[in-house]
């Protein structure tokens, strides 16, 4: 019964963890909240003003969503203690594989929650934006940027967003000169936004008949959609609107007709465009939210008053400007040159896994300890 004492021994500590997490959120103060809401939202004419309705609505259900996933996690605590005492009791060795399930799927999930809680930024709750370019190593930089379109892609999928792409542009050769992704769901920008910067790849690659090492760069933008309540004040006069045939690659990412749009805003010289919806009319709506977006941050960042006084920022994407880097030659190792969090298995992050970095960006955010 070794086995039945370790979970027993780690279940408590879990639950510790899980208790302290609970005190912490203040289920009271978040109840009388929810209340104080749902009493607002059941007072007459709450629906003249949509924005502010759909506002409240989304707050009440946010709340709703922290109570109930922490009495989840409480109540699976208790259970579990029950199976592992039964099983004491009994000498039941059948029950122990689904005692160490139940304990890793719980601990997973406690820790996708503690990292929810660091997500504190005013934005950290929009969906994001992500735009890819390939950077120095031509063909083999290009591969790159579609191996991290997909790395992103994998990781939405597996944590239940949707993604969207927006915009895509195929490489000459092979991978993709540029894409676009929206990650739609609570918090993703929050995760995401430390997925901001140069991406690094050593490897031998493919594309050379000598088998000869190479390093490529691929650069990643990440952005919170912007919801209604945010106006950001363009000027019509600053915009330069072109219209063009979609260049992917077909199927579900473009359409292939003369509805794709491109925006450039002339001032600051922020160029976006949307070829992946139905109509010219929708891909213009979609490009003018990226173009908003990346105003936006463009402001935050520079810590502007206003869009008259921004000039676009172009960083380049080449070596010694590099958040991570992804070896996969001659040994692999994924490591993260502001946290120095690293990880060996390299074809698992490029297969999505990559809490681990954000977890990581985020607790040394929290704590000042984020290298320059």
């Amino acid at each position: 019964m070794l086995e039945i004492e370790k979970y027993k021994s780690e279940l408590q500590a879990l639950k510790a963890d899980i208790d302290l997490m609970g005190a912490s959120i203040d289920p009271e103060a978040i109840s009388d909240k929810v209340d104080e809401l749902e009493h607002v939202a059941a007072e007459p004419g709450f629906w003249d003003d949509p924005e502010r309705a759909q506002s409240i609505l989304a707050k009440v259900k946010n709340l709703k969503s922290k109570l109930t996933t922490q009495q989840d996690m409480e109540s699976r605590a208790e259970d579990l203690a029950v199976l592992i005492e039964l099983s004491e009791a009994e000498d039941d060795q059948s029950v122990i594989d689904e005692i160490g399930h139940e304990l890793a799927s719980l601990r997973e999930k406690f820790n996708e929650v503690k990292l929810s809680t660091l997500l504190t930024g005013k934005y950290d709750a929009n969906n994001a934006i992500l735009n890819f370019h390939a950077g120095a190593g031509g063909t083999e930089a290009m591969d790159w940027t579609g191996m991290l379109v997909r790395m992103y892609t994998r990781w939405g999928e597996r944590h239940g967003f949707r993604v969207k792409i927006l915009d895509w542009l195929d490489g000459e050769d092979a991978g993709v000169k540029s894409a676009s992704l929206m990650i739609e769901g609570e918090n993703a920008y929050g995760f995401l936004r430390s997925e901001k910067g140069i991406h690094r790849l050593v490897r031998i690659s493919p594309f050379d008949s000598a088998g000869r090492r190479h390093t490529s760069f691929a650069a990643i933008e990440v952005m919170p959609e912007l919801d209604d309540s945010i106006h950001i004040d363009i000027n019509p006069v600053d915009l330069q609107v072109d219209t063009y045939r979609s260049s992917g690659s077909g199927g579900q990412k473009v359409n292939k007709t003369d509805s794709a749009v491109r925006i450039t805003h002339v001032p600051t010289g922020i160029v976006v465009s949307c070829q992946t919806e139905r109509s010219q009319v929708q891909n213009r709506a979609t490009a003018m939210k990226m173009l908003e977006a990346k105003l936006f941050e463009l402001k935050e960042r520079e810590h502007k008053d206003t869009i008259d006084e921004l000039k676009g920022v172009s960083l380049e994407i080449a070596w010694g400007s590099q958040i991570r880097s992804y070896v996969f030659c001659p040994y692999t190792l994924v490591k993260d040159h502001r946290t120095n969090y690293e990880e060996g298995t390299v074809n698992t992050v490029m297969d999505g896994s990559i809490d681990g970095f954000i977890n990581a960006f985020l607790s040394a955010q929290a704590n000042g300890t984020l290298v320059k």
